[in-house]
């Protein structure tokens, strides 16, 4: 990669990254696994960005990848999925630091939401992050009336999750 396009990219995952730390919240549950997922989705992400085009926001883009990884490593951990050192592809990227210490509704709703599927997850977590429901469709590619649907059966899973 040119230096441009490494630069680019560096300041395009920068202003990001908290999308891949809301993602690896949703699907670890301690640091060390929070930290593998990270390095893998920030590697997934370099590899892949100089196929980025464009067409989409980068934080959209950034989203599918970030989610796709996660799902694919969280389906095949139990195999033992190597992941790869950051070291290896010759990058620095900074990392803001991550605090783990958050108030206990936080806590409790990322419980609930760990108890759903896969894609409930990822269908969840765009919502709150208050993404459109075109946005959230784009990458999950589904419709978006049936995102909409999809979300709010999931806000009434997690209503009963926690509250029972």
């Amino acid at each position: 990669m040119t230096k441009s396009l490494e630069q680019q990219f560096l300041k395009d995952f920068d202003s990001n990254q908290n999308i891949a730390h809301k993602i690896c919240r949703a699907y670890t549950s301690d640091s060390d696994s929070h930290n593998d997922l990270f390095q893998e989705i920030t590697i997934q992400l370099w590899k892949a960005y100089p196929k980025f085009r464009g067409e989409a926001k980068f934080s959209t883009w950034m989203y599918r990848i970030a989610l796709n990884t996660a799902i694919t490593i969280y389906r095949k951990k139990k195999r033992g999925l190597q992941v790869s050192k950051l070291e290896d592809h010759n990058i620095k990227i900074p990392e803001d630091t991550y605090d783990r210490e958050i108030d206990e509704q936080i806590d409790r709703l990322y419980l609930a939401i760990n108890q759903l599927s896969d894609i409930n997850k990822a269908l969840i977590l765009l919502y709150l992050e208050e993404k459109p429901y075109k946005e959230i469709s784009q990458i999950m590619g589904i419709s978006s009336v049936n995102a909409r649907v999809k979300v709010n059966r999931i806000k009434e899973q997690l209503k009963n999750i926690l509250n029972p």
